[in-house]
């Protein structure tokens, strides 16, 4: 299957919410606060795309969104894969791509966070190169009321 990335558009952003809460459920449920789950609502993940665009680049299998990464500056904010790409190589072209546009964001380390209950991921960060710099409390939610979320910081040279 060849896969294609390019910066994601408008017209992306239902295919990226789409994805974005199908993993996010997969990954996060019963790995975080109750009270994160409680506002991460099938809404709000329609609701946070359209300010997320420019963050954003999609990986396309075809003519579909097969999967999608986020960054901002050093730090790979979201990486997703649907359900029905899992497992097709999609994930590790998403994270190279990733830690190229940290690279040209002029950083030499890249950085996320993964939830410590989502053993599925850190398997995959570790199998990229990427190492558990240790647990540390990810300020999510809303602006206006983070909460803190028991991860593991993943670092990486680039």
């Amino acid at each position: 299957m060849t896969v294609m990335l390019r910066a994601a558009v408008e017209a992306d952003a239902d295919a990226i919410a789409s994805i974005w809460y199908s993993g996010w459920g997969d990954g996060h449920i019963g790995n975080v606060p109750d009270e994160l789950v409680a506002v991460r609502t099938k809404e709000s993940f329609w609701e946070r795309v359209p300010g997320r665009i420019s963050d954003t680049t999609i990986a396309l299998a075809g003519d579909e969104v097969a999967g999608f990464v986020m960054v901002v500056g050093d730090e790979v904010e979201q990486v997703y894969v649907s359900v029905e790409h899992r497992g097709s190589g999609i994930a590790g072209t998403l994270i190279a791509e990733a830690e190229h546009q940290v690279k040209a964001n002029g950083h030499d380390e890249a950085w996320l966070a993964v939830a410590t209950g989502n053993a599925r991921a850190r398997r995959f960060y570790e199998r990229s190169g990427w190492a558990d710099g240790g647990a540390f409390d990810y300020p999510a939610g809303t602006d206006d009321r983070p909460i803190p979320v028991p991860c593991h910081r993943y670092v990486k040279k680039i």
